[in-house]
């Protein structure tokens, strides 16, 4: 199985995917988190923020979770993938592949901005600062049609969204098996 998150920058993507890793540490599960940020500045630091560029790094990751899939690794792909046709064509080419929206108000997104990012983004225009791509802000973040789980990290503690995707792959995985 293939966990590929969709979800705004700071909705708790690497957060939520970290709490799980560390349950599933405990057990026979093999849980690797492909986080977004760490493989931008490592194998996709050649991209920028354009359609074309975000579907590659999207593509990019996927194809490290599928080569780790093949032995019994659940990766997770934390990343943004703010565009449904990416997601839908990692489902198509990579076998048993779950998408799961990690949904936040953009109030709280705004309000947590963990990496200043919505503060640049909602600068004036001409401002020297001003961030022209962020994802939900000024560049385009398409909600997926069918998410496998939706979980909602803005209307509950971090616990009880970890638990949810806990019992999901738990779920998922045994059903494979």
């Amino acid at each position: 199985m293939i966990i590929q998150f969709c979800g705004l920058s700071g909705s708790g993507k690497t957060t939520l995917a970290k709490k799980v890793k560390e349950h599933f540490d405990a057990t026979p599960f093999n849980i690797e988190i492909i986080d977004g940020d760490e493989y931008r500045n490592n194998l996709c630091k050649d991209l920028g923020f354009s359609k074309e560029d975000r579907h590659t790094n999207i593509r990019r990751l996927a194809f490290v979770a599928g080569k780790l899939a093949k032995y019994k690794v659940v990766p997770i792909i934390c990343a943004i993938s703010p565009y449904e046709e990416i997601r839908k064509e990692v489902v198509a080419k990579y076998r048993d592949v779950k998408t799961i929206f990690i949904k936040c108000s953009l109030a709280e997104l705004i309000h947590r901005d963990t990496k200043g990012m919505y503060a640049k983004a909602l600068l004036p225009d001409g401002h020297a600062d001003k961030i022209k791509n962020l994802t939900g802000i000024n560049d385009p973040f398409e909600i997926p049609e069918n998410p496998d789980l939706i979980i909602e990290t803005d209307k509950e503690a971090v616990e009880e969204s970890a638990q949810k995707l806990v019992d999901f792959i738990e779920k998922n995985v045994k059903a494979n098996l």
